[in-house]
């Protein structure tokens, strides 16, 4: 499985906000993007940015928040485009339904990226049913509950303590005592973590 291998924090910096890429670090004083306000790289351009860039550089901000390579983009992407209703509205409900960004909102892991890991590793059920796919899409009404072995529910709770003060969007309802999250609804585009302009991701995907 390809993924990024180099420093995440220059991601953030590269896009001057920041994408909560290494979980408690993000919110710490140790966040390079709340110390360093220019871009990675000893050439620092001043030059006003074309529309171009302004739509290319959209684009790259949701695939790097939510850890998309530029084929898995293009899949959904494709599958918004085809669904009934505003397709930038689609893509960001279509990303944000995925397993791996609803463990993370729910607190079960510090970082998309650990999210991955844990799926992937065979710690998550979805109704019963164990998935190891981070690309899996919930639907309202699924149930996500971690294995029922001693390690995998300590690798949750490990993560719920990491993570505790972290808003929760209303479309999930998580129960830290039972380990389970329960989807309740489609995804709120008001409560997506870092703001995203669907409609310039659009013109750009769909040049």
């Amino acid at each position: 499985m390809a993924r990024w291998v180099d420093a995440k924090c220059r991601l953030c910096r590269r896009e001057g906000i920041k994408l909560y890429l290494k979980g408690a670090k993000c919110e710490s004083p140790k966040c390079p993007v709340s110390k360093r306000e220019t871009t990675p790289g000893m050439h620092q351009s001043r030059k006003r940015p074309t529309a171009y860039a302004i739509h290319m550089r959209e684009k790259q901000r949701v695939k790097r928040v939510y850890g998309l390579l530029e084929r898995q983009f293009k899949r959904v992407f494709s599958e918004a485009g085809r669904a009934k209703g505003n397709t930038g509205e689609n893509l960001v409900r279509g990303i944000e339904s995925r397993l791996d960004n609803l463990l993370y909102r729910a607190g079960w892991a510090a970082s998309h990226a650990h999210a991955r890991q844990v799926i992937a590793h065979g710690h998550i059920r979805v109704n019963d049913r164990r998935v190891d796919i981070p690309s899996f899409v919930v639907e309202s009404g699924d149930r996500v509950n971690p294995v029922p072995r001693a390690r995998s529910q300590k690798i949750i709770r490990a993560a719920l303590e990491e993570t505790r003060g972290r808003t929760v969007p209303s479309w999930i309802l998580v129960d830290t005592e039972q380990l389970e999250v329960k989807v309740t609804a489609a995804p709120v585009l008001a409560e997506v973590q870092v703001p995203v302009h669907d409609q310039l991701i659009v013109e750009f995907a769909s040049r």
